[in-house]
């Protein structure tokens, strides 16, 4: 738990900046309190992210309402600047992160359409399109990205209206220009897209080519630490902030940020970054590129301070969050504690299912897919919400625990702890199993990673807390001393009930 802020003057030295944090599910404003010894955050707003469906093309397009989310972030900053006011405490920066590879498309400053959602299916064709101009073998050389169907590479190629703009943003590289007026596309989520080199770290001309993606259409990419601008005018007056307020760029993959708050003490750790997906990893300082990499299907994706997040993106929460939503919309009311609790007395063997399986990737009756995947391979289906749940969240942990192995075999680094940060590190049956199938200590906290680390790179620009050039290192010690974590030890007693028969070997090997 992040230790809540106090009221009344601060600490010489301390200070306060704003994290707008976009997540694929629920975005929040949160404002963070840097003295010399902690960091600590205080909610200022929490506001759902629902995506809206829209028909076009003889079909549903998928969609996020971006003009939506920005009034919800502009009233939440308009609060921090009042609460600021009353303080005496002046904010000193914005910082904006988000979820990744999605975008907008600008023509002379216009946004052209709402920004699709990589749920949408749209990007299939976008696959086809650039493997048959590049082998996929080539493309991993040039970005090391695991491949992933929605990366932004497909999605513009599947995207006819990239021919009709002259400027195309990530999320919170567009929520940075609504506040500013300046476009620029912050490193560590331009590595996600699929068109930045990992060796030269510059946008890779050849895929772009590739995609058929326009030149002149990606912006010039710029640091976690930079200074983005001051705000535009007509945000100063909507917010009342000071003249000299203005947004600092993070890292803004969301993911960046909450690794940038992972509070570690041992070098030789792995993070999972967990909630609607699970980004599991380890922090290198240069890309890997080998074979092995390749077919681990891993990916190096940029991180603060130039180091590089190797990873897979395993799914997450969105499975158990779904199945809810199914239950609930057949009548049924959910007790997510209670459900958890059930989940956690289920002693029979559930099925171990592929989370990774395509089906599971579209909104929709998340149990009923998990049945017909089972049935397709001769398993007996869960029987009950207990059963899913227990099989959502066993299947979770053993994908993680096959991603750790890999990670060690492919990086040829030993870990010894995991650290689960983000919303997964509340439930704690999840951790518990991880801890048990990866056969290490997990370390739980804190859930808001990624307003945390976002906090800690704009204090670090602002020089606020005595953090002015701090390392990585420092800024995760202050977060160590900031927050209390949870530990979860592998219980030998479960380590014996690993049951692959309720697995098929392929899809322990796939995951």
């Amino acid at each position: 738990m992040v230790a809540s802020s106090g009221q009344g003057a601060r600490s010489a030295g301390s200070g306060s900046v704003a994290a707008v944090d976009l997540g694929a599910t629920s975005g929040r404003v949160m404002v963070g309190h840097v003295d010399r010894e902690r960091v600590q955050l205080e909610q200022i707003a929490r506001f759902p992210n629902e995506p809206i469906e829209l028909w076009e093309d003889h079909r549903s397009a998928l969609h996020w309402n971006l003009p939506s989310l920005f009034a919800e972030a502009l009233d939440g900053l308009r609060v921090a600047v009042e609460r600021a006011d009353r303080e005496a405490e002046l904010l000193a920066s914005i910082g904006v992160d988000s979820w990744a590879v999605d975008y907008a498309l600008l023509q002379g400053g216009r946004m052209v359409g709402l920004p699709y959602h990589y749920r949408d299916a749209r990007h299939t064709q976008g696959v086809a399109t650039v493997q048959r101009a590049m082998d996929p073998a080539e493309l991993y050389q040039r970005t090391g990205l695991q491949h992933l169907p929605f990366n932004t590479v497909f999605q513009m190629a599947a995207d006819p209206l990239v021919h009709a703009a002259d400027r195309a943003l990530l999320i919170p590289d567009l929520v940075g220009y609504w506040l500013t007026g300046q476009a620029a596309a912050e490193t560590t989520n331009a590595s996600t897209t699929g068109l930045r080199n990992a060796r030269t770290g510059m946008w890779d001309p050849a895929i772009r080519a590739a995609a058929h993606v326009p030149t002149g259409l990606l912006p010039v990419l710029r640091s976690p630490g930079d200074a983005l601008g001051e705000l535009l005018p007509s945000v100063h007056a909507q917010l009342g902030a000071p003249a000299s307020l203005g947004v600092t760029l993070v890292g803004s993959h969301d993911t960046a940020s909450a690794v940038v708050a992972v509070p570690a003490t041992d070098p030789d750790f792995a993070y999972i970054s967990s909630g609607t997906w699970s980004l599991v990893g380890v922090e290198l300082e240069r890309p890997i590129l080998t074979a092995a990499a390749s077919a681990s299907n891993c990916t190096n994706e940029g991180g603060v301070d130039g180091r590089v997040r190797f990873l897979k993106n395993v799914s997450g929460l969105w499975l158990l969050s779904q199945s809810i939503r199914t239950w609930e919309r057949a009548g049924h009311t959910i007790d997510l504690e209670a459900l958890l609790t059930a989940a956690a007395d289920v002693t029979d063997p559930v099925p171990l299912f592929d989370t990774m399986d395509e089906r599971f990737t579209p909104p929709g009756d998340i149990p009923e897919r998990i049945d017909a995947w089972c049935r397709e391979h001769d398993i007996a289906p869960p029987t009950s919400p207990a059963e899913h749940v227990r099989s959502i969240l066993e299947s979770l942990a053993a994908a993680y625990a096959d991603t750790v192995e890999a990670l060690e075999r492919v990086t040829g680094r030993a870990i010894r702890v995991v650290h689960v940060v983000g919303g997964g590190a509340q439930n704690a049956l999840l951790c518990q199993l991880t801890a048990d199938r990866t056969e290490r200590p997990v370390l739980a906290g804190p859930v808001e990673a990624t307003a945390l680390g976002n906090v800690l790179v704009q204090a670090r620009a602002a020089g606020l807390g005595g953090l002015a050039g701090a390392s990585l290192d420092a800024l995760r010690s202050r977060v160590a001393r900031s927050v209390r974590l949870v530990r979860y030890l592998p219980r030998a007693s479960r380590l014996a009930q690993r049951t692959p028969a309720t697995r098929p070997d392929s899809v322990r090997n796939s995951v």
